[in-house]
């Protein structure tokens, strides 16, 4: 694990507008801790803000970017990196995590695009993140992103993702559906990839679902509930690393809460029939 502590454990749930009000007023108490855009959030006033103020008071928080673009060529944003580490101080936030990707040039595209995996690449971004864990005067996590193509390979994508993170020195954001999702995609066995992953370095995980546009072909959408193959795929982990921290996100499609909780339940599930095992194994 992290040597970060981090505040979270258990099961998490991603945060959106759309149930904000039913989470204050009725906090459900299989969600363990929260998760939102900083972007999203950072200069919301009104009813949303003050009801946002009054949950970070009451539970833990991370915040997972979208607009940082770790990997594009414009200059990182200070202004945003500055008005971000007010946000994370403001409200008690122990953890910030972005995606290991880009997203524009001096200007910001609607979608995460995938670094080359070269090893130029690696020393680039490795440099832009060592830069934003200096600013934010903490450290962060990258999280292992969906992609659709991978022009000018040099390594596979796990040692590219391996790569930046010891040469970055940060944590690790794993996302079970990202790993599924470009298994099916790009022909790989998605158990080998997630146990080549540096277990120390994961501080939480992230669950979600996708779309099939065709048998080889997922795209990674958040706006489905979670399939069986996604959830082996996180007991898995848990067996083989511990039980982590893992959130659900639905950015889509999103259902009524309670059927988001059916999902943040099964997460408690698998959390704890993975702690009785280990305890049975202990004692034999």
């Amino acid at each position: 694990m992290s040597n970060q502590p981090t505040g979270i454990c258990g099961a998490g749930l991603g945060l959106r507008r759309s149930f904000i009000e039913s989470v204050a007023a009725d906090p459900p108490g299989s969600v363990n801790f929260y998760e939102v855009a900083p972007e999203n959030w950072m200069r919301m006033g009104g009813r949303n803000g003050r009801l946002f103020r009054s949950l970070t008071e009451r539970f833990p928080f991370v915040c997972h970017g979208l607009t940082l673009s770790l990997g594009g060529p414009a200059p990182l944003d200070r202004a945003f990196l500055t008005e971000l580490k007010t946000f994370l101080e403001l409200h008690s936030i122990s953890l910030y995590s972005e995606h290991l990707s880009y997203c524009g040039d001096e200007g910001h595209l609607y979608d995460l695009l995938p670094i080359p995996f070269t090893a130029e690449a690696v020393h680039y971004v490795a440099a832009r993140i060592r830069r934003v864990q200096e600013i934010l005067e903490r450290r962060i996590a990258i999280e292992n992103i969906s992609y659709y193509a991978a022009p000018g390979r040099e390594m596979d994508e796990i040692e590219f993702l391996n790569a930046v993170l010891a040469e970055a020195d940060c944590d690790l954001l794993l996302d079970i559906n990202n790993i599924y999702v470009n298994s099916v995609n790009h022909g790989y066995d998605p158990t080998a990839f997630l146990l080549a992953l540096p277990s120390r370095r994961i501080v939480y995980a992230h669950m979600a679902g996708h779309y099939v546009q065709a048998p080889d072909l997922l795209i990674d959408t958040h706006g489905a509930p979670v399939i069986d193959p996604v959830w082996n795929l996180l007991g898995t982990a848990y067996e083989a690393f511990g039980v982590f921290p893992t959130l659900l996100e639905r950015d889509f499609d999103i259902p009524p809460l309670a059927e988001l909780l059916d999902e943040v339940g099964t997460i408690r599930t698998l959390q704890q029939r993975t702690a009785q095992a280990e305890l049975r194994l202990r004692h034999g």
